[in-house]
Order: C-alpha cells, then structure tokens, then sequence
C-alpha cells in the first residue's frame, strides 16, 4: 500500500494545486490526522508523503502529549489544526470513533469551525451520520491525493460548506447509505418479534440531515405501531391453536379408550398389527401439529417484516421531505438513504400531468416502492441492470427508473 501511495504523490506532486496555507496564530498543523492503529501502515505512508509537500501533520502516536486523557488531546490537537481528516474503515468506526460521539461537544465545534475531510480507506463502510453532509474522498481513488492535495493546500475560508448550519447537503452525496438504525430492544429478540426503535431520543448525528425533528418521530411511532400488531396476532393465534389441539386430543384419546373398552367387553382380540396402526396414527397427528407450529412461526415471521414494509412506506410519505428513505429487511434493523426524489417527483408530473393525478400517483409510488428503493440503495444492489436512461442520482438508480422496472417486473411493493 505504502508503493501505492508514494507512486500516486509523484504523479499529484506535477500538478500540486498550490503552496500550503500559512499558520495562523494558535496553528501549529495544517491537518490532524485520525486513524485506527490497523490502518498505521497506510496512513504513516499518506502522512509521511503529506509532509514531504510542505505539510504540517498531526497524529496521536507523536503530538499527543502523555499524562492527558485521549479525549483531552484530541481537542487541543484539533484546535491547533486547521483541517481533521478522518481515515475510515471498519475497525476505525469500531474504536477511534466512538472517541468523537463520546463527547459531542467537541465534536459539533469541530464541524462548525473546522473543515471535516472523510477518507473512506474500505469501499463497504458505512459513513457515518455525523458525516453524511460531507464530500468524501475514497482511498482507491486514483486520482485521491490530487484530490487531497487540493483540500489541504486552500485556505479554510475558501471552502463551502465546512459547517452545520445551514444545512446544505451536496448533491454529491445524493443516495448515499446512512448508519442504520438498530432496535433497543435487538439483545433477546427472538425472530418473530417485533423490534423497537425509539421514537423520542433521535440521535444526535440524524439531527444533522433532518431538519424537522417532530417528522422523525411521527415516521418512527408509524413504525413502532406494527409491534401492537404483531403482539395482537401471536396472543389470538396461540391461544386458538393451542385449544384446537387439546380439543382433538382429548376427542382422540378419548376414542382410543372407547374402542379399547370395546374390545375388552366384547373379548375381541385385536392383533399387534391394529395397535401398531393407532399409534402409528396418534404419532402422527402429533407431528403433524408440531409442523404445523412451525410452520406458523416462519409465517409469523414473513407477516412481521410485511407489516414493518409497509410502515416504512408510510413513513417514508413524510420522510421523503427531509430526503429522507428508510427500508427493513429485518425485524432488528432500519436502514436510512439520503437521497432527494425532487427530480423524480418532476418526472412524474411530466408524465401524469401538472394536476393532482401526478401528486397522488407519486404519493403511491413512496407508499409502496420507497422501502425496497432504500434498501436497494443501502445494500448498492438492485434486481436488475441500470437502466439507460438519465439518472436523477450521479451514477446510480434514481426513484422513478426503480419504479418503472417494479412495475415491468410485476412488483407491487
């Protein structure tokens, strides 16, 4: 990786945008640079190749100061900096992270005064929430350390869009994957449970992307009301079975000790091969209602993760303001995507006319396509090749074309 790096420096180093900014008062590092220890060997070759171009770098294993907290040098480190660049991977979000969202103080000052430059060092990571408004740069990039050279080299006042507010997401970022939600009750939920996500404390790094919080907490209510019905169902549905099943034990049992008293009475001999034959018959009757709970278990199981598809799309009729999609494929698990169906939304007036037609058909389309559509999108996978035609979203299927394949498909939801 190190060879990697040094070759694509010697060619960025020909067209070096410009000379490095000058250190203000109270700089004492152009960039600080956080990483996971796994990642040492890639970063150390980056940082290494950064200061050979005139750089000032920053990083725990030599400028933090011992005796002091992690936390403690953190912040000074980042205020002596001029940019943070977050190296981020799998194991990074696993521990340095968690560092940031310990203290979100720090954090959010961060992000109001100093420019936020994700490197995204693993295809597969999923950026996380506190990021999702922010340009990234991806490590196999070949043309990133232009790119970063570029970044490092302009003078903070000349970047757009280094802060929280106002909000103003880059249509880069359009269809991008959020860190998906996570039921608080995920620990000892059984499959045919129906998990719960909290309606009432958002996290901190959604209050970034959606503006109107109250919008949020109406689509998670929408998605926690499926667990009433599912309680609902499960009660009625045991209950009845399990009366079913005594009934016709007892009808049977009480058979067997009938024709018995029979056979006794009347001193009819039976031979082994009819006795074998009813409990050969009795075991399987039993089996068969064991197969039977089975079976409505795994169906238990389908009509939760229906129900909870469908909440999601009404979820998403109020979501799709803040560009907002969540999708389930689990009873566990939420998945969130930025993305904006402004253009899609055009294309269906374009299509059903100025009128109200095409508002309520696109109203539909959210209703009963929306879920599946963000978990295509979280999951960078859908059921069929991308279509030819223009893409409302940079490189990938936009709303409408997932809509129109579904429907040549057959798909209703």
């Amino acid at each position: 990786m190190e060879v990697q790096v040094s070759s694509e420096i010697s060619s960025a180093e020909s067209s070096f945008p410009s000379a490095p900014p000058s250190l203000r008062d109270g700089e004492h590092y152009h960039v600080f640079i956080s990483y996971s220890s796994t990642d040492y060997q890639w970063t150390h070759a980056l940082i290494h190749q950064l200061e050979s171009c005139g750089l000032q770098a920053c990083y725990h294993e030599r400028d933090f100061t011992p005796g002091r907290t992690v936390l403690e040098n953190m912040s000074e480190c980042i205020n002596e900096s001029q940019k943070v660049l977050l190296v981020l991977s799998a194991e990074f979000l696993r521990s340095r992270w968690c560092l940031l969202e310990a203290n979100m103080s720090l954090f959010r000052d961060c992000l109001e005064r100093k420019p936020i430059i994700p490197v995204m060092l693993e295809p597969d990571v999923s950026v996380p929430l506190h990021l999702c408004h922010l340009t990234y740069l991806e490590a196999s990039d070949p043309a990133f350390l232009k790119k970063l050279l570029r970044v490092l080299c302009t003078p903070n006042q000349q970047l757009q869009g280094s802060t929280v507010v106002p909000f103003q997401p880059p249509s880069i970022y359009n269809g991008k994957a959020l860190q998906p939600l996570t039921a608080v009750n995920e620990e000892g939920l059984n499959k045919w449970d129906c998990g719960q996500f909290s309606d009432m404390e958002v996290p901190d790094q959604l209050r970034l992307v959606i503006e109107d919080i109250n919008k949020y907490r109406e689509a998670m209510r929408i998605i926690n009301n499926v667990s009433s019905k599912v309680w609902f169902r499960p009660i009625w549905a045991r209950v009845l079975i399990y009366l079913i099943a005594i009934f016709f034990s007892l009808v049977f049992l009480s058979f067997l000790c009938f024709v018995g008293f029979c056979l006794y009475y009347y001193f009819i001999y039976i031979s082994v091969r009819g006795w074998t034959i009813l409990v050969i018959t009795l075991c399987l009757a039993w089996l068969g209602l064991l197969i039977q709970l089975a079976l409505w278990k795994n169906d238990d199981m389908k009509y939760i993760l229906r129900e909870l598809q469908k909440a999601a799309g009404q979820a998403n009729v109020i979501l799709s303001e803040e560009k907002v999609l969540m999708g389930c494929r689990s009873n566990s698990k939420i998945h969130l995507v930025y993305v904006s169906l402004e253009g899609c939304k055009q294309t269906f007036a374009e299509t059903f006319g100025e009128d109200g037609g095409a508002e309520e058909m696109f109203q539909r389309a959210v209703l009963f396509f929306s879920c599946g559509y963000a978990c295509c999108l979280a999951k960078r996978h859908f059921p069929f090749p991308q279509s030819v035609s223009v893409s409302h979203i940079e490189g990938k299927v936009c709303f409408c074309q997932y809509v129109s394949q579904q429907l040549s498909r057959g798909e209703w939801n």
